[in-house]
Parts: structure tokens; C-alpha cells; sequence
């Protein structure tokens, strides 16, 4: 069996992320997108977190999704380190709930852009890095048409199920 090289790395301040990115991990275990998960802090390991993002490429990766909450610095340390997109989900935290790290992590300087998703959007942010690899990908395009094409369904599914409840006043 070939092995199986990572092209998304998932990076996290801190474990205490995990569950809310781990919306990202199961998003790409069900398109069974090769992915890694790490925890970096551009706080407390800023050497490491450089080096990973310069070495990020040459490894394979293709996208990085970078979350962090406060001062959520990691998401533009990795960009101003390497030129693979990067995508920031903003954590909520306990005092500004999440608004800090939005801020953080959408106002880069110029030439270091970093995508932003909602606060604690990590299935978001693996569905863009899914949508920037279809691109050159067709198989990933036509899993990314299917996967689109599930969500309308689920809506109106729910419009029928809507249809069927009964109340005095619901007309």
C-alpha cells in the first residue's frame, strides 16, 4: 500500500483548540483529503513555528489552516513564513469572544494576506482549502460538486419534514 503524504496541515495554538478544529480533521477524513495536525504557538515556540512553515512546502503540504484565539498571531506568523495560502480560524476565547483573534488574524499587512473564517469555522476553512485544491484536481472538484450538492438536499428534506408538523395556528 502507498503512503500517504499530508497535503493540508492543520496547526493549533494550543490542544485546547482541538475541538473546534477537529471539524476540520473530520471534514477531511470524509473526503479522504491526506491531512496532519499539529500544535504550534508563535508565542511559546516561535522558532519551530518558523521552521515548520518554511519547510511546510517542500514537505508536500499545499494549504494550511492555522487557528488560534486572543492575539491569534500563528495564522500570519506561518504566512509571513512561507507562500502556501494560509486560512485563519479565529478561536473563541473567554473574554472578547473570539472578536480579538477575527482582528488579529484579518488585519495583515500588505503582501502577507491570511484567509479568515467565521470564529470556530474550521469546517469552513477545510472546505476553501478543499475548493483552492480542486482547482488542479478533478476528482476533488466532482467530491466538492457532490458534497454542495448534499447540502441542498439536506434543505429541502428539512422544508418537507417542515411541512408536516401540526399546529393550531400554523397555516
Amino acid at each position: 500500500m502507498k503512503e500517504m503524504k499530508p497535503i493540508v496541515s492543520i496547526i493549533m495554538g494550543s490542544t485546547s483548540d482541538l475541538p473546534v478544529m477537529e471539524k476540520a480533521c473530520q471534514f477531511f477524513e470524509e473526503m479522504e483529503i491526506p491531512f496532519e495536525v499539529n500544535a504550534l504557538s508563535a508565542h511559546r515556540t516561535p522558532q519551530e513555528v518558523g521552521d515548520y512553515a518554511r519547510n511546510a512546502q517542500g514537505r508536500g503540504i499545499r494549504v494550511i489552516i492555522a487557528g488560534a484565539g486572543m492575539a491569534a498571531a500563528l495564522p500570519g506568523v506561518i504566512a509571513a513564513e512561507t507562500a502556501l495560502p494560509v486560512i485563519g480560524v479565529p478561536i473563541k476565547g473567554s473574554v472578547l469572544e473570539g472578536l480579538d483573534a477575527t482582528f488579529a488574524i484579518m488585519q495583515m499587512p500588505p503582501g502577507i494576506p491570511v484567509a479568515t473564517v467565521a470564529i470556530n469555522g474550521a469546517q469552513n476553512a477545510a472546505i476553501l482549502a478543499m475548493q483552492m485544491l480542486a482547482l488542479a484536481d478533478e476528482g476533488l472538484m466532482q467530491k466538492l460538486t457532490a458534497y454542495k450538492s448534499g447540502l441542498k438536499k439536506k434543505i429541502v428534506k428539512a422544508n418537507e419534514e417542515l411541512a408536516q408538523l401540526q399546529y393550531k395556528y400554523k397555516c
